[in-house]
């Protein structure tokens, strides 16, 4: 079955799908996204996703194109057109097409472009490495230094990703300072002693709307959260290790540059964490 897209306010097939070839997200990766995760046809976190597009766009001074209702029946009516029922929505806001290519940017009336489509992804909450864990390996961050801005400028991270697969991993942390800021699609946290520590919110790192709900969620079951920078070599010393994103929910690390996290096996921690996620937010769906 041939999926339906959303472009600039029109459903439509795929392969019918257009946008300018000087579109400035083509052309300047000027543009920001978000992906809203769905369990059970609901929408996880979508309030959250839509707080941090408007203040993305902000940043960028670009024009938001929808109110939060029109975006939450577009994706609705995303999920109705291609029978989603688990999988994820994506949507990409740019700059729009000022008709030709200048580092300057186009005129502030210059309509931005907006598309929007799904995936499909049978079981998303059932992943089995959930039970088994993640291993990562380290890079250089080598980002620009507004990574709390979610724009679409994805080329290292993908490049970190590949890195991770050459070297049998399943992902990058990012390290910068001596410190790992964030993965490649993911935020981080280690385990040590019963706390859960993970860097603090700046530049440094996305803001990200599953972490803000698992720390949230964390600190209502009475965990210990401390929110500061690590080290590689803490995270191999820490009891466990995890990640959190909206694809992924909270998923348990078991080793970190062939160093065995826990030795080697998902911890208590993020095996609870990722329950109280789960069944926290399909209450709180919409």
């Amino acid at each position: 079955m041939t999926r339906t897209v959303y472009v600039n306010g029109d459903y439509v097939p795929e392969d019918q799908a257009q946008v300018s070839v000087f579109d400035r997200g083509f052309l300047m990766a000027d543009g920001v996204y978000e992906v809203v995760s769905v369990l059970g046809g609901k929408l996880i976190d979508f309030d959250g996703h839509m707080v941090r597009l408007k203040r993305s766009l902000a940043e960028l001074s670009i024009t938001n194109p929808l109110t939060d209702e029109a975006f939450l029946t577009a994706h609705r009516e995303l999920l109705t057109r291609n029978a989603i029922t688990d999988g994820l929505v994506y949507l990409q806001v740019t700059r729009g097409n000022p008709g030709d290519r200048d580092f300057v940017y186009p005129p502030a009336d210059t309509p931005p472009t907006l598309i929007m489509f799904t995936q499909a992804k049978p079981g998303l909450a059932d992943a089995p490495a959930a039970k088994t864990g993640w291993s990562v390996v380290s890079v250089e961050d080598l980002r620009w230094g507004r990574r709390d801005i979610k724009t679409v400028q994805l080329l290292y991270p993908s490049m970190a990703k590949m890195e991770a697969r050459a070297r049998g991993a399943d992902d990058a942390w990012m390290v910068e300072d001596g410190h790992v800021t964030e993965g490649t699609s993911n935020n981080a946290y280690i385990v040590k002693n019963g706390t859960i520590i993970t860097r603090q919110l700046s530049h440094d790192i996305l803001h990200g709307i599953t972490r803000a709900a698992v720390l949230r969620f964390a600190r209502e079951a009475q965990m210990k959260v401390e929110e500061r920078p690590f080290t590689i070599t803490e995270a191999q010393e820490a009891d466990e290790a995890f990640i959190t994103s909206a694809s992924s929910f909270v998923m348990p690390v078991v080793r970190i540059d062939d160093a065995p996290i826990g030795g080697g096996k998902v911890g208590p921690v993020a095996t609870r964490l990722r329950e109280i996620y789960l069944e926290e937010s399909l209450k709180l769906g919409v």
